[in-house]
């Protein structure tokens, strides 16, 4: 769901894609680093799906309901579910997410988008309900197979998983790379590789994210992991919306202190994948809290020296993920406190 006004930013209407690997000839460092990152592989077509690679038959049971996925004599995968009596299936076109918490599978069926009602799992290593599914209970075997996106809802998650899927306010796939990629962070480089070419580089060609503030940047990364006004919008509370770093973030008295090094970048390289060593982080946290400041150095915590996430980034689950995220709403997080939405 796009959040903010980088809208125009992330999915401009113009400009020529080139891909990644045209960008990695010239920046063969971040290439490197970047492709280990979930974020490279936010969608995967289901032919190149490791997880279905991995578990090429599935089972799973929800009352009634009976649920397959299953690699077909062709290398299709056949989604099926029955409830005894009727049955329905489709064959499974796009895994949307790495499966680093789990994965969701899109169909088509009369040339309109399907999310399906079952997701992989990692914690578990197996399907269950779909975040969301938990509360809408199927009236007939088609609803039981999965949920119809709507347009708007099928460009948007396509645009955040994809890059050059949307364009504008249009979304078109038959030409994208799968996953983000540089042109999704850094516009369309056809201009930009063009310039180089022939020797003249010309500025304002590709987007240059450097000099950002905290502000910008989480407007940025809100435009796909949603903004403060976006989840205000769509009325998202409890810990639905803990899984939300740019508007968790924006309550951070850190971030209110209008702090340019309080932003998404402060703490995650962009071109890697994110550290899961709690350590990793304490040079960060350090990096404000350990100054000749003496009202901030005052406020350096007394209960222990590192692993500061650990503490003042509590982790909750979202209900029905089977996964924890670390709540980017800063604070000194007390004991059986309630929920800070």
């Amino acid at each position: 769901m796009a959040g903010g006004g980088a809208s125009a930013l992330i999915w401009p209407a113009k400009g020529e894609y080139v891909g990644s690997r045209q960008c990695a000839i010239c920046h063969p460092a971040q290439a490197r680093s970047y492709v280990a990152s979930s974020m490279s592989r936010a969608l995967e077509p289901i032919g190149k799906c490791e997880i279905l690679t991995r578990h090429p038959r599935m089972e799973w049971s929800d009352g009634p309901y009976r649920y397959t996925i299953e690699k077909t004599a062709d290398g299709r995968f056949r989604y099926r579910v029955t409830d005894g009596a009727e049955s329905a299936e489709a064959t499974l076109l796009y895994a949307f997410g790495q499966g680093k918490a789990g994965q969701t599978y899109v169909y088509e069926s009369g040339g309109r988008y399907y999310e399906s009602r079952v997701s992989y799992y990692k914690e578990l290593d197996r399907m269950d309900l779909t975040v969301g599914a938990q509360n809408l209970r199927p009236v007939n075997i088609e609803q039981a197979l999965g949920r119809l996106m709507s347009p708007g809802e099928a460009r948007d998650c396509f645009g955040c998983h994809t890059t050059a899927a949307r364009r504008g306010n249009d979304l078109q796939l038959d030409k994208f790379e799968n996953g983000v990629q540089c042109e999704d962070c850094h516009g369309p480089g056809a201009a930009h590789i063009a310039s180089i070419a022939d020797g003249k580089p010309k500025p304002g060609t590709i987007r240059s994210l450097k000099g950002l503030n905290a502000e910008q940047t989480n407007d940025l990364c809100g435009s796909c992991h949603r903004t403060w006004e976006t989840i205000m919008l769509l009325k998202i509370h409890g810990t639905a919306n803990i899984r939300f770093q740019p508007y968790r973030l924006t309550n951070s008295s850190c971030f209110l202190s209008g702090d340019r090094r309080i932003a998404c970048t402060a703490c995650h390289d962009p071109h890697a994948p994110p550290s899961t060593d709690p350590k990793a982080y304490d040079a960060k946290c350090a990096a404000c809290h350990n100054t000749a400041n003496e009202a901030i150095r005052k406020k350096v915590c007394k209960v222990a020296a590192e692993k500061c996430v650990t503490c003042h980034m509590p982790r909750y689950e979202v209900p029905g993920s089977h996964h924890e995220f670390a709540d980017h709403w800063i604070r000194v997080a007390k004991a059986g406190e309630k929920y800070p939405d």
